[in-house]
């Protein structure tokens, strides 16, 4: 059974990730102009900056001091141990290399309401649920290792007008996705013993990845020129 469960977890995360979105999908074929990038990044910034919240809702719900420390250290990979450090930071020189200013990213001034809705509904999810659907939910880093490869071959190729000091956030989260993934996979594989558990949890990460679909299908849909 519980093989059975992992494989279902598995395949929404690889069948259902948002990799296939058409926006990604012409991403990494190099096909968006740099203004579509550009409107990429500073929304795409809106979801990364509220990581570290949703990680410490998942955090508090969590019963031993083993699984705290583990979980903690998903803050620290975002919010950095300094500041300077960390995800957050790394995604503002993505900004920078790409022609936007940190202030831009920070203001949060052009983020398109359908993000925002995106992202308030994955945090209040966290916030809500229990630990098995919040946990389960973050499960989409099964896929994160790949699509980091291929973005950074893509930009590499396609984009060289963004300076590629700018991707370490893309190379940092292949190797850390790597370890949150199977951490958080072992929780809900233990968790998840009864068939409406597993069936919560699957549930889950079906609404992440529809959470991270929804997110570019605005993006995707927005108009360039009512940008800044």
């Amino acid at each position: 059974m519980s093989t059975a469960f992992e494989d279902r977890l598995r395949a929404v995360a690889q069948e259902r990730y948002h990799d296939r979105h058409p926006f990604n999908v012409r991403m990494h074929q190099g096909e968006l102009t740099r203004e579509e990038l550009r409107r990429w990044i500073r929304n795409r910034f809106h979801y990364q900056r509220h990581i570290p919240v949703k990680d410490a809702l998942i955090t508090a719900k969590l019963h031993t001091s083993r699984l705290r420390r583990m979980w903690l250290r998903r803050i620290q990979d975002h919010d950095g141990q300094a500041d300077g450090e960390g995800g957050i930071e790394r995604w503002l020189r993505l900004g920078e290399a790409a022609g936007l200013a940190p202030s831009e990213l920070l203001s949060g001034e052009a983020v398109l309401p359908g993000v925002r809705l995106a992202v308030d509904g994955y945090v209040n999810f966290c916030r809500l649920r229990g630990p098995l659907e919040a946990v389960a939910a973050s499960l989409t880093e099964l896929s994160a290792p790949d699509i980091m490869r291929t973005r950074i071959e893509a930009f590499e190729r396609h984009y060289p007008w963004i300076d590629t000091g700018g991707l370490a956030y893309f190379r940092t989260r292949e190797t850390q996705g790597r370890q949150d993934s199977g951490e958080a996979l072992g929780l809900v594989l233990s968790w998840a013993r009864s068939e409406e558990d597993q069936e919560r949890a699957v549930a889950a990460l079906v609404f992440k990845c529809d959470v991270l679909w929804s997110l570019l299908d605005a993006v995707d849909h927005a108009d360039a020129k009512e940008q800044p």
